[in-house]
């Protein structure tokens, strides 16, 4: 299969199960902020990974059995949805991307007055350099 035609398949993917959860009245997964990341759709069209990501305050043992539950709901919304010759198996897995860039985002701006510091430093010795560089 060409590789344009797996994105355009994963993508739509994506994006319907985005609007398919939106419909699910299960309490573990409706008073959740899901956000879906990526899909990754099996060349066989068999199997589908569902990557997301959560916002707020949320239990991840309950939201994760309410997804496993919403399951067989999310596959026959595919079906009507997508023109798919298979309906593939879907799992859902946690995607933690946003808030390690949020870890890896707080810690800079921690350690930036040190890095300012430390430019600040080196700039001056650079200066000290070039005036002694000049001096001889």
């Amino acid at each position: 299969m060409p590789k344009y035609r797996k994105s355009r398949v994963d993508g739509a993917f994506a994006e319907a199960i985005s609007e398919i959860l939106r419909e699910i009245k299960d309490p573990r997964v409706s008073g959740v902020l899901l956000s879906v990341m990526n899909a990754d759709v099996s060349p066989d069209f068999k199997f589908a990974k569902v990557y997301y990501s959560v916002y707020g305050q949320h239990d991840e043992r309950e939201l994760a059995k309410g997804l496993k539950s919403a399951v067989p709901f999310v596959r026959s919304r595919i079906a009507d949805m997508l023109n798919l010759r298979v309906n593939p198996e879907i799992t859902f897995i946690r995607d933690d991307g946003i808030r390690h860039g949020a870890e890896i985002s707080a810690l800079l701006k921690k350690i930036e007055p040190e890095l300012e510091a430390s430019a600040a430093r080196e700039a001056q010795e650079a200066r000290r350099a070039a005036e002694d560089d000049g001096d001889e």
